[in-house]
């Protein structure tokens, strides 16, 4: 079967009603569910789906309630529409029942006598000459999604390898260059890294994302070539619970996102 890209499932979408339904191919599969990056792009794109009128977005906030196992369809509402800053609140439905939200703010740049930064940690390499995050012998990723990206371990360690701190940083990029640079493959592509606790772990167990917050530290998505420097770190585990923060930058060193999530670990 031929893998489906991001942008083909957004260009496809079918109307239910007032809303877009979208359908969720195999390829974008995580478990039982779909990948996280991927409900979380095909959120912020029913928000602003009908408003090419709305600036930048500056904020999100994913929840993933229920598997999303069958084509969603989104609804949108704004919830107020200010002078700097308009926030819509989207629905992810499947059959009536409630599978994912998100709740969006975009916002126009301001003058301002505050600009700080944080700077990318300096990588040995550009993504071209990083050794891949799998082995070269695995012909195919344990997690399907993963076929939808390149990714490049720059530092850290692999799942469940006993390692004595949770840190992944690597570069990825989406392998269809229709995504390069915009929003929705920015969203999906953030949470491309699996959970930052599993580099920690000695054996596998199933595990979920609960919410999903991202702060967007720049007007665009824009990177040279499609490639982003990511990283997650684990801050704090116990009881099952996991909390971790995600930060992404462009390909000069510009801190593009900053992010935190919540994972439930069941092992």
């Amino acid at each position: 079967m031929t893998d489906v890209t991001l942008a083909e499932v957004l260009a496809t979408a079918e109307q239910d009603g007032t809303a877009p339904r979208y359908q969720v191919p195999e390829n974008w599969a995580q478990g039982r569910t779909a990948f996280g990056g991927f409900t979380g792009a095909l959120l912020v794109n029913a928000a602003r789906r009908d408003r090419p009128d709305l600036p930048a977005l500056r904020s999100a906030l994913i929840n993933f309630t229920a598997p999303v196992s069958q084509p969603p369809t989104i609804h949108a509402e704004v919830l107020r529409e200010g002078r700097n800053i308009t926030t819509i609140a989207t629905r992810a439905e499947i059959d009536g029942k409630v599978a994912a939200t998100g709740t969006f703010s975009f916002g126009h740049a301001q003058e301002s006598q505050l600009s700080v930064g944080h700077t990318a940690p300096a990588a040995p390499q550009g993504p071209d000459d990083t050794p891949s995050y799998f082995p070269p012998a695995l012909k195919r990723p344990p997690v399907r999604f993963f076929v939808n990206f390149e990714v490049k371990l720059i530092e850290g360690s692999l799942p469940f390898s006993g390692a004595d701190r949770g840190y992944v940083r690597i570069w990825a990029r989406h392998r269809d260059p229709a995504m390069w640079g915009t929003l929705e493959g920015l969203i999906a592509i953030g949470d491309v890294l699996p959970p930052a606790a599993f580099p920690m772990m000695t054996r596998p167990g199933p595990n979920s994302s609960m919410n999903w917050i991202i702060n967007l530290l720049s007007d665009h998505a824009n990177t040279r070539d499609g490639w982003y420097m990511m990283e997650t770190q684990l801050t704090a585990g116990n009881g099952g619970y996991s909390s971790q923060v995600m930060r992404v930058w462009n390909t000069d060193g510009d801190m593009v996102a900053d992010g935190m999530q919540s994972v439930i670990i069941f092992a």
